[in-house]
């Protein structure tokens, strides 16, 4: 199982910087990061290398922020990795709620973090498939 924080904010200029100021100072390393907004608001998503660390800091200095079971997928970074993913997760009916994804490696291995529904049964059906699914603590070793 991975983790990631999920932050809302107001979207205004030294939003990031304090979140980012907060987690520098208490030595938490962002591994990955996601930005949306719309309507004045936005959704920053962070995968931290000390996640119950970094959501209780947030949460005392009043962000309203979620600690969110994810799962996050090694795929190869080539053409029809990421196709290999989605197509496992469609053929059982499982639908991809909300994705991003980072490169390990070049041209070698990347990560797909990705929210569903069903986080149990995709997990199972992407084990099953022959994918390997990484923990917290995998990583943030990276």
């Amino acid at each position: 199982m991975a983790r990631q924080l999920s932050i809302f904010a107001e979207n205004k200029p030294g939003r990031i910087e304090k979140i980012t100021r907060l987690l520098s100072q208490e030595n938490i390393n962002v591994r990955a990061i996601t930005i949306s907004s719309a309507n004045g608001f936005g959704v920053i998503k962070i995968l931290a290398n000390e996640p119950q660390k970094a959501f209780d800091l947030l949460r005392d200095n009043n962000f309203p922020v979620y600690l969110q079971e994810v799962i996050a997928v090694v795929m190869n970074d080539e053409p029809g990795g990421l196709h290999r993913v989605a197509q496992t997760l469609s053929a059982n009916q499982i639908n991809i709620e909300d994705a991003y994804g980072f490169v390990i490696k070049s041209g070698e291995k990347a990560v797909l973090v990705i929210q569903v529904e069903n986080q149990p049964q995709a997990h199972s059906i992407l084990e099953r498939n022959g994918f390997q699914l990484l923990t917290d603590e995998e990583i943030y070793q990276l």
